[in-house]
């Protein structure tokens, strides 16, 4: 056999990589890649799994849905998605992750977990694991993926190019939510049964420490990026808890003042939903029957409140663009994060209203994945 021919060193490696990805597009159909393939600037592109909203398709359908932010979160095309129930039914969807340094996308349902190719849409495999499937979280570098169970005792650790299971993280606390630590170091597990935050070595895949107990059962959560403070929704609050990553204790309790906390049409509590602006001076926390979003300086602590959003729908969770201008409830407004003011709003090829609490940023550029969001609105200062 003969040997590979060398690249001609006149021409840049780059050259060649953007090359291998029109190709790649070009066979998949990807007019937007091929128009991208050329192009040194970033695109910005938001993927929303639905439903994303238990299992109702009147806000959105089946699949993945990209919108274009740099073009006014134009829609872009609906990848076609499996995760189906044996009656062929769209299951609801629990989680979505992307990792632009392996160029896949994961989306979770109550049963299945689904990787596509992030350069040809295509679904690279679906398995199905022991106990179903919730929010998931993936390291930095998008090798390795902390899966809950369906509200069951464990997480699988998972191979995330394999699907395969390296090993369990037994807590029987309920799994339900996960963060991975921008360094890698660590993952937060929380559950719809405990009061506890577990934080996990991520070397040994074994629990390291416990944050708590919190007032009530744990339900969304978010952390900074120097992993120093967890803020957390609980069952009855409307407002959030703060913990201390490095003792482990509760630090502060702040409640929402000036409204009422009323019954909401989903998840069983009043607040679904809190994340951290990127440059973490602001806490954003869900109030579901209220149709609100209430803000908080957290320049101070504990955070203070400073004003309230009103959106299109009860909104059950919230993330930010990598940048922090732009806020993604998952009612599917578009909120301009300096203003406070909605600015638009998501919708789909037919141009009915999008919700869905599982959405994440991937930016490409030359037609290449070259970063990626959190479906979490995690704190990004890392010093």
């Amino acid at each position: 056999m003969l040997p590979p021919m060398p690249l001609p060193s006149r021409y840049p490696r780059s050259t060649f990589l953007q090359l291998a990805a029109t190709v790649l597009a070009l066979a998949a159909g990807r007019s937007d890649l091929v128009a991208a393939s050329g192009s040194s600037a970033e695109q910005r592109y938001l993927y929303v799994a639905v439903p994303g909203i238990r299992n109702y398709l009147e806000y959105g359908g089946h699949g993945v849905l990209v919108f274009d932010i740099d073009r006014g979160h134009a829609f872009v095309r609906r990848i076609p998605a499996a995760g189906l129930s044996p009656e062929k039914k769209p299951l609801n969807v629990k989680g979505v992750v992307a990792s632009a340094a392996t160029r896949r996308l994961y989306v979770s349902t109550t049963q299945t977990l689904t990787a596509f190719d992030l350069m040809t849409d295509k679904i690279v495999w679906e398995k199905r694991y022991e106990g179903g499937c919730d929010r998931m979280a993936l390291s930095p570098d998008g090798k390795t993926m902390y899966l809950p169970s369906l509200e069951k005792d464990h997480w699988h650790v998972v191979d995330a190019m394999s699907g395969d299971v390296i090993t369990k993280v037994v807590p029987k606390s309920g799994a339900h939510n996960t963060v991975y630590g921008l360094d890698g170091k660590h993952a937060y597990l929380a559950g719809l049964k405990s009061p506890l935050l577990r934080v996990t070595d991520t070397t040994t895949h074994t629990i390291s420490k416990e944050v708590g107990p919190f007032s009530s059962a744990i339900r969304p959560f978010t952390v900074n990026g120097r992993q120093t403070l967890c803020f957390v929704n609980v069952n009855g609050l409307l407002g959030f808890e703060i913990g201390d990553l490095r003792t482990g204790q509760k630090l502060h309790r702040v409640e929402v003042q000036g409204f009422q906390l009323g019954v909401p049409k989903r998840h069983g509590c009043p607040s679904h939903g809190v994340g951290l602006t990127p440059d973490e001076k602001e806490v954003w926390v869900c109030d579901a029957a209220n149709q609100r979003l209430h803000v908080f300086d957290n320049t101070v602590m504990p955070p203070r409140q400073v004003a309230s959003i009103a959106v299109r729908e009860q909104p059950g969770w919230i993330t930010f663009s990598l940048d922090g201008k732009l806020a993604y409830p998952s009612t599917g407004d578009i909120i301009d994060v300096k203003s406070r003011k909605i600015i638009g709003g998501l919708q789909d090829e037919t141009g009915a209203q999008v919700h869905s609490e599982k959405v994440v940023e991937i930016h490409f550029r030359g037609g290449v994945p070259v970063s990626n969001g959190d479906q979490f609105g995690i704190g990004r200062v890392m010093k």
